[in-house]
């Protein structure tokens, strides 16, 4: 029995119906609360499994079958992930993208189909989640064992992020698409408000008017609400954005562990656990073939740079308002703005402290030759007055 299948039978949350998986349904005392919605929730985990992957040992190595990989028209091409399966027989039938980045990274996107009633899925939202948190780690435990040899400095792991999108298919029923979304707000907004927040109860009418009213739409039909751990889609053309939630997730886990780093590195500094330098490091041209105690802080600082210049940058969205909105959208709930600016301003810690630390260094070395030249003189005198 599969990992899948013993967790349907024993949670009775998932069954088989014809070739998908859907969530029971229960009755309920009013007709909104028991209407039947169908659609997919998308789970995207993201983990840091090294410094680097060399994508083109894998591929040449063919350890693992390949798949052809599709790239949003929004995204530019910095780096081109490599799309895979994972390795049998550990194959999840919901894990719908594998993909490695070349910045060390893996990301796995799960697509669980349902068919339910908005408050059934409220209920189950948090085991479901859990479970698919598990499947994901086991799942890329399995694909990092795979490709060990082809990370640099490989470690499982070293973060996880995730983050969860709820898409709804809208009503067939015939009406207008703007009454469509307005009843559709006002008959669900307790329901997705307490699914975007892991909650199985209402929330206060606060809390719920403070997440439902940041919905917003393309055209009149739509509608996307966007949280800190999970967004909710009601709209039938979905694809498109899925690239962008992942990407998001992408660059919420690199500047969390680009931060935790940078701050192990200052803290190192701060704490004086860095090796002093040798003697021979003040030499002049001798003692720059040696490193300083901030080498590895400056090494860190163009790592970083480079990185998250890549990622901001891999999205092309001014074009089109729309996509723009959505990833500003993503963005600001994942906090990502003050993520990057405490990159920043760790950033400019790293320069000020490498600034001060190579004046000490060139102080220190001009000494030491004011120094020699005094030894210098002095022995030249003596030799002139032995003379």
């Amino acid at each position: 029995m599969t990992q899948n299948t013993e967790y349907e039978s024993k949670h009775q949350v998932i069954k088989s119906h014809g070739d998908k998986h859907h969530l029971n349904d229960h009755e309920h005392s009013h007709n909104h609360e028991s209407e039947i919605f169908e659609g997919n929730i998308f789970i995207f985990h993201s983990f840091d499994i090294g410094d680097d992957i060399d994508l083109e040992k894998i591929k040449n190595a063919n350890i693992l079958i390949r798949r052809p990989v599709t790239l949003s028209k929004y995204f530019k091409n910095y780096h081109i992930p490599l799309a895979v399966e994972l390795p049998h027989p550990h194959s999840s039938p919901r894990c719908v993208g594998v993909k490695l980045h070349n910045f060390g990274v893996v990301t796995l996107r799960y697509q669980i189909p349902f068919s339910t009633t908005l408050e059934q899925l409220r209920a189950n939202i948090n085991e479901l989640d859990s479970f698919y948190h598990e499947q994901s780690v086991a799942d890329a435990g399995v694909l990092f064992k795979k490709i060990k040899n082809y990370i640099n400095k490989p470690r499982f792991f070293h973060l996880h992020t995730s983050y969860m999108l709820i898409q709804v298919t809208m009503n067939p029923v015939p009406r207008s698409a703007q009454e469509d979304v307005i009843q559709f707000k006002e008959q669900h907004g307790n329901v997705i408000a307490s699914l975007l927040r892991f909650e199985t109860e209402t929330l206060s009418e606060y809390q719920k008017d403070e997440i439902v009213d940041s919905a917003f739409g393309y055209y009149q039909g739509d509608l996307i609400i966007i949280d800190t751990d999970a967004a909710f889609i009601y709209d039938d053309e979905y694809e498109d954005k899925l690239d962008i939630f992942e990407f998001a997730n992408i660059q919420h886990l690199e500047l969390q562990y680009f931060d935790r780093a940078l701050d192990k590195k200052l803290n190192a500094v701060y704490e004086g656990k860095v090796k002093q330098l040798p003697w021979k490091a003040y030499l002049p041209m001798i003692g720059a073939a040696f490193n300083e105690p901030v080498s590895e802080l400056d090494q860190l600082k163009v790592d970083i740079s480079v990185i998250t210049d890549r990622l901001e940058n891999s999205v092309t969205l001014t074009g089109d308002v729309y996509y723009s909105e959505l990833y500003s959208k993503i963005a600001e709930k994942l906090d990502l703005k003050n993520w990057r600016e405490s990159l920043h301003n760790k950033l400019s810690i790293i320069h000020d402290i490498s600034m001060v630390h190579q004046n000490r260094v060139e102080a220190s070395r001009n000494d030491f030759l004011s120094v020699i030249v005094i030894i210098l003189i002095f022995i030249e005198l003596l030799v002139a007055l032995v003379k």
